[in-house]
């Protein structure tokens, strides 16, 4: 997924992410350990993940969507990826909101995520 924000014509503009935090790297990295189970391939790469913001106090805020609103993980993803975030030495605390606007579409994913699901 490229670090420029997705949007739809009418939805709210998604904050950009803060890529020049030093922790930013590992906590793309971080939600590359996490897959939505119906799917091979990393929540980060599908394209899921459209903010990571990070403050001066090294708070993660991260906003993120799902492939569909019925996902029947969408209760835990976040958990998930909060689980995976927080272990990273720095991080103070770690929150994760979902949205709906705008909605995910295929051509959210990586180039990685598109060859990994035979669609290159």
């Amino acid at each position: 997924m490229s670090d420029a924000n997705p949007q739809l014509e009418g939805a709210p503009l998604i904050a950009p992410s803060s890529t020049d935090h030093p922790l930013y790297d590992q906590v793309v990295e971080a939600c590359r350990t996490v897959y939505d189970p119906e799917i091979p391939v990393n929540i980060y790469d599908l394209g899921l993940i459209y903010t990571i913001d990070i403050d001066a106090e090294n708070a993660v805020k991260i906003i993120m969507t799902l492939t569909a609103p019925g996902c029947p993980v969408a209760g835990d993803m976040p958990g998930w990826i909060a689980d995976a975030v927080e272990p990273l030495a720095g991080v103070k605390q770690v929150d994760v909101d979902l949205t709906w606007e705008p909605p995910w579409g295929m051509d959210m994913m990586s180039d990685e995520a598109r060859l990994e699901l035979g669609f290159m």
